[in-house]
């Protein structure tokens, strides 16, 4: 019978996957002694650093796949992404334009910046990207424009308002160093009150359902149920509208 592996095991390198390396070659690489790697090996070292396990990542040339794989046999959390991926994946483009004659669908990335909409979101919504250097961020737009009050009631605003901070707080938390978020979190501090206000509740969220009432532009108010998907391998988010029963008609 087949025993999963142990955190032990798969730090084990009985066959290495960079061919033609030796075992001496494979410690320089990774910058480790020949000693350590042979323990690593065996299963006899201490549990690797952080340091070390990225070490040993470049010099396997491990996938992203592998890599978080071998952090968390190591007991650590795979590292963060140094920034979202600025394209939608093809498949996902072309499932969002499968679903345009029924479902709005937009697409952020882990900035709060609209990476993507397909044409039913655009009929939904309208032009929510405006210009300047955060027209296409959720968060800037809906604290210093009147984009989204055209299609949200005060409620709405409310709510979006909230979750727009309180997202905002979990970017920065991903994504520390960011100089695109920590000059648009300087902005909205300067720009708008009711950023600060909302800021100031100090709140985290993870909104991930949710209820909207949104105002078609020929249609009048509708209702809809909304979803978040997350791509992790480039931290794009997409949300799906879908019409509750009572207005399918």
């Amino acid at each position: 019978m087949m025993t999963p592996p142990t955190r032990a095991d798969g730090l084990r390198g009985s066959h290495r996957r960079v061919p033609g390396l030796r075992r001496q070659e494979l410690a320089e690489v990774a910058s480790i002694s020949v000693e350590y790697y042979t323990r690593l090996e065996q299963g006899r070292a201490p549990r690797p650093s952080r340091d070390i396990l990225a070490a040993l990542a470049r010099a396997f040339e491990l996938t992203v796949a592998e890599r978080d794989h071998l952090y968390r046999l190591a007991g650590e959390l795979p590292p963060e992404p140094a920034e979202p991926s600025g394209a939608v994946r093809p498949g996902l483009l072309r499932l969002m334009a499968h679903l345009d004659s029924a479902v709005p669908v937009t697409v952020h990335d882990g900035r709060l910046d609209v990476v993507s909409t397909n044409a039913a979101a655009t009929e939904l919504l309208g032009a929510v990207i405006g210009s300047g250097d955060y027209g296409r961020n959720i968060v800037h737009r809906a604290f210093t424009s009147e984009v989204f009050a055209k299609f949200l009631d005060d409620e709405g605003m409310e709510q979006l308002w909230r979750v727009a901070a309180a997202e905002l707080r979990a970017a920065l938390s991903r994504y520390p160093d960011d100089p695109y978020l920590r000059g648009l979190f300087e902005d909205l501090l300067a720009r708008s009150a009711a950023f600060r206000e909302r800021w100031e509740r100090g709140e985290v969220g993870a909104w991930r359902s949710a209820f909207k009432r949104i105002h078609h532009p020929t249609r009048g108010w509708l209702d809809f149920d909304t979803e978040m998907l997350h791509d992790p391998e480039r931290d794009h988010w997409f949300m799906l509208y879908t019409l509750r029963p009572q207005e399918s008609s």
